[in-house]
């Protein structure tokens, strides 16, 4: 198979630019979350935490569902092609 196009490219790119964006987004929401967390519970509500681990664990998991994304774009994107057409 040939080299990708370079439209394919380009947006294979700011696939992966705009993905990198909303990871860290969604990593100061975890600082702010882990903040607001700790001043709480340091004043006394104790009850806060459980919600907070609960927002946090789904944060992570989106965090880490878009690592995987741009993972699988950039090996998409590098991946070797021989002559013979076959991947």
């Amino acid at each position: 198979m040939s080299e990708p196009r370079p439209s394919d490219r380009r947006r294979r790119l700011v696939a992966i630019d705009g993905a990198i964006a909303l990871m860290a987004v969604v990593l100061m929401v975890q600082m702010w979350l882990l903040t607001a967390t700790l001043e709480e519970y340091l004043r006394g509500h104790r009850s806060i935490a459980a919600p907070a681990a609960i927002a946090a664990g789904v944060l992570f998991a989106v965090c880490a569902g878009l690592a995987l994304l741009v993972h699988r774009i950039d090996t998409t994107n590098r991946r070797p092609t021989d002559t013979s057409g076959r991947r």
